[in-house]
C-alpha cells in the first residue's frame, strides 16, 4: 500500500509518529508537509501575514498546486489528512475522482473551533468527501456517524519516548510541587490563578504565563521541549492536566506523556481518563477547584516511596497497555487498510 500524509513536518507535529513508525512495519509513504509550507511562508515576515488576514494570499493555492502535482506523481492508494486546514475541498474532490480512499484525523475537534490553528472551513466543507475518520475523541465519533454516516474510528493520543530518555528522567531529584507545562490561555489562567489564591505553589512552563497569572505562589519559566519537556513531566511530585475548552470531556496528549514518564498525573474527571488510567493508582482525577486543591494536598503529602509506586504503575499501564505511538501506528493502519479492503 501507497500512503500519501498530509500535514505538518515540524518536530512537534504527532503525524511524524505515524510516518516513522509506519515506514518501521513497510508501508510506503510521502510525507507532505502542507501545514510546515503554509506556517514558514506566515512567520517569514509582516507582509506575508497582513496579505493574508486581508484575504489576497496565494500561498493556499500554491500549496494546492503542490499538493496535487506530488499526488499525481506518486499515485497512492489512501491520502491520510491530519487537520487539513491548507488542503482545498476541491482538492479533496480531485484526489477521490482518481479512485484515491480519503482518510482523517484531527487532533482537535472539527465541529468546534477553540483557536485560529484549530480548524477552518477548509476543515469543514471536506467532512464528507473522506471516506474514514480517525478521532481521538469519542463525542465527535458519534456526530460524525450520526450526521455524516461515515466510517469512523478511535485512535487514541500516545507517547513516544526512547528508553534512554527515561532512565535519565528517573535520575532527576523529585520536587514537591505542582507544575502545570503548556501555553495559556484565558480559561488555564483563570484556575490557575484561583489554585494560587488557595495556597498552592504553582511552576508554569510556556510562553507569556506572567500575562495571565500574577501570585507570590507562582513562579514562571520559559517553555521546555524534546529531553527536557520529559525531564519535567517527571520530576514535579504533580503535574495538572487541564483540558481545552473545545475538548472539555475525552482526553489530550498530556494524558499519556506523563504517565509514560512516570510522572503523577492530576486531571480532570473525564470518562477517558478513568477508561485509559486506573485512578488512585496510576492517575489522580478532580471535578472542579475545590476537589483540585484536595487532591494536590493529598499527593504532595505522599512519601517518597509512596510516589515512587504511583510512578511504576502509571509507567507499567502506559507500556503494557499498548499506548506507545508505535502500537497506535500499528492500530491506525490496520483501520485503514480495511477501508481498502
Amino acid at each position: 500500500m501507497k500512503l500519501f500524509i498530509v500535514g505538518s513536518d515540524k518536530v512537534y507535529a504527532i503525524e511524524n509518529f505515524y510516518v516513522k513508525y509506519l515506514r518501521e512495519v513497510g508501508i510506503d509513504i510521502f510525507h507532505f508537509p502542507a501545514q510546515s509550507i503554509f506556517y514558514d511562508h506566515y512567520q517569514k515576515n509582516i507582509t506575508n501575514k497582513i496579505i493574508y488576514k486581508l484575504g489576497i494570499s496565494g500561498i493556499l493555492k500554491q500549496i494546492n498546486k503542490q499538493f496535487k502535482k506530488q499526488v499525481a506523481q506518486y499515485k497512492p492508494d489512501v491520502i491520510w489528512v491530519f487537520k487539513g486546514m491548507e488542503i482545498f475541498p476541491e482538492s479533496l474532490q480531485w484526489a477521490k475522482e482518481q479512485k484515491i480512499k480519503l482518510v482523517n484525523y484531527n487532533g482537535d475537534n472539527p465541529f468546534l473551533f477553540s483557536g485560529k490553528g484549530s480548524g477552518n472551513k477548509n476543515v469543514t466543507n471536506a467532512i464528507s468527501l473522506y471516506d474514514l475518520h480517525l478521532t481521538y475523541n469519542r463525542a465527535v465519533k458519534e456526530q460524525m456517524e450520526k450526521e455524516y454516516h461515515i466510517k469512523t474510528e478511535i485512535l487514541p493520543f500516545g507517547f513516544d519516548i526512547e528508553e534512554t530518555i527515561y532512565d535519565e528522567c528517573k535520575k532527576e531529584q523529585e520536587i514537591n510541587k505542582v507544575c502545570f507545562l503548556g501555553n495559556p490561555d484565558k480559561h488555564r489562567g483563570f484556575f490557575l490563578q484561583k489554585l494560587a489564591e488557595k495556597g498552592v505553589q504553582i511552576d508554569l512552563y510556556g510562553n507569556d504565563w506572567d500575562k495571565f497569572v500574577q501570585h507570590p505562589n507562582v513562579q514562571t519559566f520559559t517553555p521546555v521541549y524534546a529531553d527536557d519537556c520529559w525531564l519535567v513531566l517527571r520530576k514535579y511530585r504533580v503535574q495538572l492536566n487541564l483540558m481545552r475548552p473545545h475538548n472539555p470531556d475525552t482526553h489530550n496528549m498530556r494524558t499519556f506523556e506523563v504517565p509514560a514518564v512516570g510522572g503523577i498525573q492530576l486531571a480532570p474527571y473525564t470518562p477517558d481518563h478513568e477508561i485509559y488510567f486506573t485512578p488512585e493508582k496510576e492517575i489522580f482525577l478532580y471535578t472542579d477547584l475545590d476537589n483540585c486543591v484536595q487532591q494536590i494536598n493529598k499527593i504532595i503529602s505522599f512519601t517518597t516511596s509512596q510516589s515512587n509506586i504511583i510512578r511504576q504503575s502509571a509507567r507499567a499501564r502506559s507500556i503494557d497497555a499498548g499506548y506507545s505511538y508505535a502500537e497506535r501506528a500499528k492500530q491506525a493502519i490496520s483501520i485503514i487498510k480495511s477501508i481498502i479492503e
